[in-house]
């Protein structure tokens, strides 16, 4: 296929946006937290990866709406409010992300020497990993998409490796270290499919472009559907690769489990590129952020619920300034981390952004649940809805009812907002949605 040099992305950079975004620092810890859970843990993998596929379902249902972010799409069906809910949680719940990524990023480092580990490095360091990001998203969607591309052809090596032992150990007959003794519970499934299913959110940063994927109608959903299923498979193999290479009580107490798998094959310099390879997962997945980030700040600009600066644009439709302001949000959270006092309520805010993106997933599930009759379509859907229940309980009553809170907040900066802007006149949106080129699919 000819490459189309529009400004836009098409199907390989939005597929690496998804798989990007879903694979950043977090699975290459997560093995850690499952080594005690033992069998339960591929078990919830599979469990989290149908779970997974049946929400992607419903965000690909509504991507078919077309390309004008998630936001306009929610909108078709349930009005103007609910989009912006769904849209302010995504939002909030994305730049509270960047901020725990780029730390991931510096912490990465830590592994090649101890200088990288000391606090006072981690946090300019992070600082620096957001800068850096923001000025390539700066430049055009397409900028952002190529980095995609190069970052997830890295950060798929260290589980590519492990795979590659795993497989290894397996044709050679040598054998497999055994699961930690734990029965297979109902409590003990639920307590590892959290976690796994956790480490598969990320997927819905595809949702969040307005009007800069190519024939986004098709793009999304193909990105969304093969992006994840791709994840979901590759962390099936691979993490249960590690609780097969080493002892569980090793996997338990490891501060990087995946480059203690490659040392006790291949030695240290294979370690040290696994934590630098590491290091470029996490830098990608900021940047798959940073860029849905301003998108969804651009988005509720547009309508104006953000002020209306933040709906300007440069080169390629490109809202630097929406995404200058959550890149300063995100580092203002870095900083805040950089206090011992404050760390708790950094853990705290990490919870909440995670029962912030779960309001995405049920506005895009139960959008997509309206729009179609289809009953083989409605029980994909209701798997999800049960699902989604199901995460909601995980996250705690305390970081659901702060959700709740933030979603109030939410209409009240909406309603101060649009009060202010509709003192400037027209919203930004009727200027901005129908410059969209023509055959657009916008």
């Amino acid at each position: 296929m000819t490459e189309v040099n529009d400004g836009k992305m098409g199907i390989w950079m939005t597929t690496a946006l998804v798989i990007g975004t879903i694979i950043g620092g977090a699975i290459f810890m997560l093995p850690v937290s499952l080594a005690p859970l033992g069998a339960n843990a591929p078990i919830s993998w599979v469990i989290s990866g149908v779970g997974a596929m049946c929400i992607v379902y419903g965000l690909a249902q509504i991507s078919r709406f077309g390309g004008e972010g998630i936001q306009a799409n929610i909108e078709k069906e349930f009005g103007p409010t609910s989009g912006f809910l769904a849209t302010w949680a995504f939002w909030v719940s994305n730049w509270v992300a960047q901020a725990s990524v780029a730390i991931a990023t510096a912490s990465a480092l830590s592994f090649i020497g101890p200088d990288f580990g000391n606090p006072s490095t981690v946090v300019p360091v992070a600082i620096g990993c957001v800068l850096i990001v923001t000025v390539v998203n700066a430049i055009g969607v397409r900028a952002s998409g190529g980095l995609s591309i190069v970052t997830v052809a890295i950060k798929v090596l260290p589980l590519l490796a492990v795979i590659w032992l795993f497989a290894k150990r397996g044709v050679s007959g040598a054998h497999y270290e055994p699961f930690a003794p734990l029965p297979i519970t109902f409590s003990n499934l639920a307590s590892a499919t959290a976690l796994t299913f956790f480490a598969l959110t990320g997927f819905e940063a595809a949702t969040a472009p307005v009007c800069k994927i190519r024939d986004a109608s098709k793009t999304i959903p193909r990105a969304l559907m093969v992006g994840t299923a791709f994840v979901a498979l590759i962390y099936l193999v691979a993490g249960t690769g590690i609780q097969m290479l080493l002892p569980a009580n090793v996997v338990a107490g490891s501060p990087a489990p995946f480059a203690d798998a490659l040392v006790s094959s291949w030695g240290r310099g294979a370690a040290t590129l696994a934590a630098l390879a590491i290091a470029v997962s996490a830098f990608g997945c900021l940047n798959c952020l940073t860029l849905g980030t301003g998108e969804l700040g651009y988005s509720m600009a547009l309508r104006g619920d953000l002020p209306a600066v933040m709906a300007r644009t440069r080169g390629a439709n490109t809202p630097v300034i929406a995404q200058m302001v959550g890149s300063a949000m995100a580092i203002l959270l870095i900083l805040a981390n950089s206090s011992r006092a404050t760390a708790n309520l950094y853990t705290f805010i990490i919870l909440l952004s995670t029962a912030a993106v779960i309001v995405v997933y049920l506005a895009g599930v139960l959008a997509a649940w309206k729009s179609t009759s289809a009953v083989a379509s409605r029980a994909v859907l209701a798997v999800a809805v049960l699902f989604i229940a199901f995460a909601i309980y995980g996250t705690g009553t305390e970081a659901d009812l702060w959700c709740l809170a933030l979603l109030a907040a939410g209409l009240v900066i909406r309603a101060i907002m649009r009060r202010l802007n509709s003192l400037a006149g027209s919203s930004p949106l009727a200027e901005a949605i129908p410059a969209a080129p023509p055959g657009s699919s916008s």
